[in-house]
């Protein structure tokens, strides 16, 4: 039985053996499988094995199928390679140190400019700043490339390095920068013929040379030099491009306080003595002052406190307390307008067209404080002279009160008018008419003079200071109105 038994087994696992082997031969790929889907787990949730499941799924998932169509992924273009430009430009087999045509004729260098903006224009520092495009035009034929289509080609500021470009600065010029942001803002071209432009964005700030003796009533004429720094025309002729037309301004450029008048173009030849000739390219542009603003802050207060001066001149010539500190503020407000100019403007050394204003004004206000203080020097020593006559003068107990007596004014030259003009402003009433009264009275009394010492200084005791006063209404404002007159006429 346990042999039987063994004999079935043997049998059994011959039989099974014998039916797996042709399976096995029909289908080789099988083997692959297990080897899968042992790697598969250690791949999985990486980048890599997403990649190789989705390769797999492109293939089929297992070995090519007889008739299937084989799947592939389309060339990436920009992954193309494609020549370098400074293999195309062949920038390695030139010596760029060198200008081109180096040996030759000097070489054009056609210039253009757009002006973007005129930022500040400075009487302090007599400067301007300006913000522009420069704008380079030459041909340099070792950059010259072969092109089916002539089509440019255009770099950024990396290539500006490594070829020959026109050294150009700004003659006089205090601050420059060509801007970066948000790269540098360099622009090159070139064209197939070995043609090329080469354009910056440049903010300068440059000198001008003011003329400021009409100031604020002034024109002033600026001018931006542009030259070759390293090369004499011998090497560079440098030149506008389109004459006149290379300069093309924005027509929202607007100044506070000038106005545009206009920008033109000229060439001229610069020479030093120790290097030799330049050619120098210059933009010259025109301004015009705005006259409204120093009109509101200067010449209209001032005008105001000569006038406000004059109104002392109806003021009673007694009213101490009125009229002195009337002209010392006029006086005061003269010279805070003229140091508030002069704190911001240069210190020249020649005059103003506003400094000829603002001091004929200070001296008409001064002249007017010295107006009132010739009135009441004079009224002081006429009122001295009198008390002095009437003592000198006998006993006048019989003559009543002036202002009950019938005084003839031809006899004694002093009428009703004159009284009511003298007034009695400061004085006990009455108290300076009966003074000048009496005294003019005893003067015409032939006995009392001929009993008074004789002396010129008596016998003209009597001066009408407020004639100055009156002449000083019409002769101030009169002198003030024609200096004006002539002051705009010569300046405007």
């Amino acid at each position: 039985m346990q042999v039987d038994a063994l004999l079935v087994l043997v049998c059994v696992w011959l039989a099974g053996a014998a039916g797996r082997m042709p399976q096995s031969r029909g289908n080789k790929l099988e083997k692959y499988k297990p080897s899968r889907q042992r790697q598969e787990p250690l791949l999985r949730g990486t980048h890599q094995g997403r990649m190789m499941r989705r390769e797999t799924r492109m293939d089929g998932g297992g070995g090519p199928k007889s008739g299937g169509p084989i799947y592939k992924r389309s060339p990436d273009m920009t992954k193309t390679l494609m020549t370098k430009s400074e293999q195309l430009l062949r920038i390695d087999d030139h010596d760029f140190t060198m200008r081109p045509a180096f040996g030759g004729p000097p070489i054009p260098v056609g210039v253009d400019v757009q002006v973007e903006s005129l930022d500040t224009i400075s009487e302090v520092d007599m400067d301007f700043t300006m913000t522009l495009y420069l704008r380079h035009y030459w041909k340099d034929e070792r950059l010259s490339f072969p092109s089916t289509n002539n089509q440019s080609m255009t770099f950024d500021s990396r290539l500006v390095k490594k070829i020959w470009v026109p050294d150009m600065f700004f003659v006089h010029s205090k601050r420059s920068f060509i801007h970066d942001t948000t790269t540098d803002n360099v622009m090159l071209r070139v064209y197939p013929d070995g043609n090329v432009l080469y354009s910056l964005r440049v903010t300068v700030t440059s000198m001008c040379n003011m003329d400021l003796s009409r100031f604020p009533l002034d024109t002033q004429t600026c001018s931006l030099e542009i030259e070759s720094y390293a090369y004499t025309d011998d090497d560079l002729m440098l030149y506008w491009k389109k004459g006149n037309e290379s300069l093309n301004t924005d027509d929202r450029i607007s100044l506070s306080q000038f106005l545009i008048q206009k920008f033109h173009t000229t060439t001229k030849l610069a020479f030093y003595s120790s290097t030799g000739w330049y050619n120098r390219l210059y933009i010259h542009f025109t301004l015009r002052r705005h006259i409204f603003f120093f009109l509101l802050q200067t010449y209209f207060p001032a005008t105001l406190m000569v006038m406000l001066s004059w109104v002392s001149f109806w003021i009673d010539r007694r009213a101490v307390p009125a009229r002195v500190p009337l002209g010392i503020t006029t006086v005061l407000t003269m010279s805070t307008i003229i140091t508030g100019v002069n704190a911001s403007m240069p210190r020249v050394s020649y005059i103003k067209a506003v400094d000829i204003y603002l001091w004929v004004s200070f001296v008409f206000v001064f002249l007017s404080v010295i107006e009132y203080a010739a009135v009441n020097y004079l009224s002081t020593v006429q009122e001295r002279k009198e008390r002095k006559l009437r003592e000198r003068l006998p006993c006048t107990c019989g003559i009543g009160h002036p202002d009950e007596m019938m005084i003839d004014p031809q006899i004694t030259g002093y009428g009703s008018m004159d009284m009511n003009i003298t007034g009695n402003y400061g004085m006990p009433e009455n108290g300076g008419r009966q003074e000048r009264m009496l005294a003019r009275v005893a003067l015409s009394d032939p006995q009392i003079a001929s009993q008074v010492k004789p002396s010129r200084g008596y016998v003209n005791i009597w001066i009408d200071t407020h004639a100055i006063d009156k002449y000083s209404r019409v002769l101030f404002p009169g002198a003030y109105v024609l200096f004006n007159i002539i002051y705009w006429s010569i300046y405007s």
